[in-house]
C-alpha cells in the first residue's frame, strides 16, 4: 500500500510539474530489435511509469490467483480435522454416559484425521472391551502400539483388559514386559497385586508386598491381611512341596512374624507332616504356656496323639488358667474324644455349643452323643447344625 502511495505520488507530481516542460519536449530515439522508436522525453518517463505500473499490477494478480489455488487446494484436509475433533468430542461424551458402541466408532472416525490419534484408539479399546469384542479391541491397541511412547500404556491396558477377560496366562506375559518395581506407575503396581492373587502366585506377591507397602498402594489394615494370607497360603503350600521348601518359607518370614500363633501352628502341621513331630510338639507346647489361640488349639489337637501322655499331662493342667476360653474348651473336647472318653468330650462340646454354636460344633456334640448311644440327643445336635448350616 506505501508503494502504491509513492507511485501515485510520482504521478501527479509529473502531472504538476508538466506545464514547466511544456516548452522543453527534447527528443528520445531508441531502438528494439528491428523497431525503431521516436518519442519526447515526457512521454517516455510517463510510459515508463505507466508500464511499471501495469508490471506491479500483473504481480498482485499472479500472487492472488495462487493463494486462491493453494487454500482452495487444502480445504478438505481442514473439513477433515474439523471432522475429527467433532468426533472424539462425541466420543467422549459417549464415553461418559456408557454408550460403548457410539463411541467405539466415534473415536475411530476421530482417530483418522485427528490430532492425537492414539488417544482414540486407546478410547475405542475401551470400548470394544465393554462390548466383549476382543478381535476390534487387539486391532486397536496394535495401531496404538506404532507410537513409541504409548507402548507401556498399550502394555498395561491389555493386561488389564486380559485380566478381566480371565486370560491369566496372557495377562501375565504382558505384565512381565512393564517388569512391576518400586518405580512402577500405581496402576501396574494395582494390576500386578490382582493378577498374582488371581493366579495364586504366592512367591511373587511375596516379593510384592515391601513395594505395596513402601508406595502406600493398600491401606495399613488391608495390607496387614494380605500380607497374613501371602505367608499363610506360603506355609500351607510348602506343607505339600518339601521339607526343604518348608524350611525356606519359615526362614523367610522376619523375626516377629515367626513368633505369630497363625504362621507358628502352620509351620508346626508341616513338621509333623515330615515326621518332625517332636519338635512340632516342643514348639506348640512352649506356645500354649505363654498364650492360646484357635490356630495353636487346632494344630495341637491333629498333633497330639493318645500316646504323647505327657504333653497331654501339661495341657490338662492348663484347664485351671484356661478354663473359660472357648478355644481351650475345643482343644480338651479333641483331646477326649481321642481318648474316646465320650462323655467328657460331650461336656466340653457342650459348652463350646453354647458359647459358639455353629455347624461343626452341634455336629461333633452329635457325634459324641451318638457314640454314647443318646440317640435323642444326637439326633436333636444334627437338626441344630442344620438349621446353623
Amino acid at each position: 500500500m506505501t508503494r502504491v502511495l509513492i507511485y501515485l505520488g510520482i504521478v501527479l507530481l509529473g502531472l504538476c510539474i508538466s506545464p514547466f516542460f511544456e516548452g522543453m519536449n527534447g527528443y528520445l530515439y531508441f531502438t528494439i530489435w528491428d523497431y525503431e522508436v521516436e518519442t519526447g522525453v515526457l512521454f517516455a518517463v510517463i510510459a515508463l511509469i505507466v508500464f511499471y505500473g501495469l508490471i506491479q499490477l500483473t504481480e498482485w494478480v499472479i500472487i492472488f490467483i495462487l493463494n486462491l489455488l493453494l487454500s482452495s487446494r487444502l480445504l478438505p484436509d481442514k473439513w477433515r480435522k474439523k471432522a475429527a475433533r467433532k468426533h472424539t468430542l462425541l466420543g467422549a461424551l459417549a464415553l461418559a454416559e456408557e454408550d460403548w458402541s457410539t463411541a467405539e466408532k466415534a473415536m475411530i472416525k476421530g482417530a483418522e484425521k485427528g490430532e492425537l490419534p492414539t488417544l482414540n484408539l486407546l478410547a475405542a479399546a475401551r470400548a470394544a472391551q465393554h462390548q466383549n469384542n476382543t478381535e476390534s479391541r487387539d486391532k486397536y491397541l496394535q495401531q496404538a502400539e506404532q507410537e513409541p511412547l504409548a507402548i507401556k500404556a498399550v502394555s498395561t491396558s491389555r493386561t488389564r483388559y486380559l485380566l478381566q477377560q480371565g486370560e491369566l496366562d496372557k495377562a501375565r506375559v504382558e505384565l512381565d514386559k512393564l517388569s512391576p518395581t518400586s518405580k512402577s506407575k500405581l496402576p501396574v503396581l494395582r494390576l500386578a497385586l490382582e493378577l498374582y492373587q488371581a493366579q495364586a502366585d504366592w512367591y511373587a506377591l511375596k516379593l510384592l508386598l515391601p513395594i505395596i507397602k513402601k508406595r502406600q498402594v493398600l491401606s495399613e489394615a488391608d495390607h496387614q491381611q494380605l500380607t497374613i494370607l501371602t505367608n499363610n497360603a506360603l506355609l500351607i503350600q510348602a506343607q505339600s512341596s518339601s521339607e526343604q521348601e518348608l524350611e525356606k518359607v519359615w526362614h523367610w518370614l522376619s523375626r516377629a512374624e515367626r513368633k505369630e500363633p497363625q504362621y507358628l501352628a502352620s509351620y508346626c502341621l508341616g513338621l509333623h507332616k515330615f515326621n518332625r513331630e517332636t519338635e512340632a510338639k516342643k514348639r506348640l507346647m512352649k506356645q500354649i504356656k505363654s498364650g492360646l489361640c484357635s490356630d495353636t488349639s487346632m494344630a495341637l489337637a491333629e498333633i497330639i496323639s493318645p500316646a504323647d501322655v505327657e504333653e497331654r499331662k501339661q495341657i490338662f493342667a492348663l484347664e485351671k488358667k484356661y478354663a473359660e476360653e472357648l478355644n481351650f474348651q475345643i482343644l480338651m473336647a479333641k483331646l477326649h474324644s481321642q481318648n474316646k472318653d465320650y462323655r467328657q468330650a460331650m461336656t466340653y462340646w457342650k459348652k463350646v455349643c453354647h458359647q459358639q454354636p455353629n455347624k461343626a460344633n452341634w455336629l461333633a456334640l452329635g457325634e459324641a452323643h451318638e457314640h454314647l448311644g443318646e440317640q435323642n440327643a444326637a439326633i436333636q445336635s444334627y437338626r441344630q447344625a442344620a438349621v446353623t448350616g
